[in-house]
C-alpha cells in the first residue's frame, strides 16, 4: 500500500486578514513539530519559539494548548477530506467502500503523529470530522440502496471506523521489521465481509425491487401487530407498483 509523504504548509490565501495568517503560521509550526517530535514536543514555548512569536499570542488564538491541539487535529480533518476522491454516482459501492478504507489508512501512516492526534484522542471531534462522518454514511447509504449492506448503517459506520483506526494504530506501534502489509489487507477484507453482501439482497434497483422483497417477507416476522402489518403492507404494495 502506497505511503505518500505528508504535504507541506497550506498556503496562506490573499484575502487572509494578519490575524487568520498568523492563526495559520502557528497551526503549521505546530504540525511541523508534531511530525518530527511527536506530541510531547508540542510545547507552546516550542511553538512560539519556531513561529517567532511570545506565548501570549497562542493564548489569544487558541485559549490554551488543548485548543492549539484541536485546531491542528481540524487542520487534519481538513487534508484527510482533501485527499478524498467522492465519486457521486459508483459504479461498485463495495469498491467504492474498499477504495476509502484505503485512503483513510494510507492518510495515517502518512501522517502518524497527526493521525494519532486525530483518532487516538478522545474529544477531538470538529466540524470537519462531522462532515467526513456525513460522507462515510452517504457511501453507506449507496450500499443499502444496492442491496449490498449487510448490517445496520450505525454498526455499518463503527466497524469501517474501528476497522481503518485499529489498522492504522497497531501498524504504526509495530516495529517496522514486523510490518507486513498483509495485515492491512487482512483487516480490509475482514470489514467488507463484516459490513457487505457479495450478492445484493435485492437485484432489483430502485425502491420498487425493495418494496416486493420487503413485503414478502411480511408475513415471517412478529414485531409489527396486525394493524401495523396491514398498513405496511399497503405503503409497499403502491412502493412496488
Amino acid at each position: 500500500m502506497p505511503v505518500d509523504p505528508p504535504p507541506g504548509p497550506l498556503a496562506v490565501e490573499p484575502g487572509a486578514t494578519a490575524r487568520e495568517q498568523t492563526r495559520r503560521r502557528i497551526i503549521d509550526v505546530a504540525i511541523d513539530l508534531l511530525e518530527r517530535g511527536g506530541r510531547d514536543a508540542v510545547t507552546t514555548r516550542a511553538v512560539a519559539d519556531a513561529a517567532g512569536l511570545q506565548p501570549p499570542a497562542l493564548y489569544r488564538l487558541f485559549g490554551d494548548k488543548e485548543g492549539l491541539l484541536d485546531a491542528v487535529a481540524e487542520r487534519g480533518f481538513t487534508r484527510f477530506l482533501a485527499a478524498k476522491h467522492i465519486d457521486p454516482d459508483p459504479q461498485d459501492p463495495v469498491r467504492e467502500l474498499r477504495a476509502g478504507w484505503d485512503t483513510a489508512v494510507e492518510f495515517g501512516l502518512a501522517n502518524p503523529a497527526l493521525y494519532t492526534l486525530m483518532y487516538g484522542e478522545p474529544a477531538r471531534s470538529t466540524t470537519v470530522f462531522r462532515i467526513g462522518l456525513e460522507l462515510l454514511m452517504e457511501r453507506i447509504r449507496r450500499l443499502a440502496v444496492a442491496g449490498r449492506l449487510r448490517v445496520e448503517e450505525e454498526l455499518a459506520a463503527q466497524i469501517i471506523h474501528a476497522t481503518a483506526r485499529g489498522a492504522v494504530l497497531t501498524w504504526l506501534s509495530l516495529p517496522e521489521s514486523e510490518r507486513n502489509p498483509a495485515l492491512l489487507v487482512a483487516l480490509r477484507e475482514a470489514m467488507i465481509a463484516a459490513v457487505t453482501d457479495q450478492v445484493p439482497a435485492v437485484r432489483e434497483e430502485g425502491p420498487a425491487g425493495a418494496a416486493r422483497a420487503l413485503r414478502a417477507a411480511l408475513p415471517d416476522q412478529n414485531v409489527l401487530s396486525q394493524a401495523e402489518q396491514q398498513l405496511m403492507t399497503e405503503w409497499l404494495g403502491r412502493l412496488a407498483k
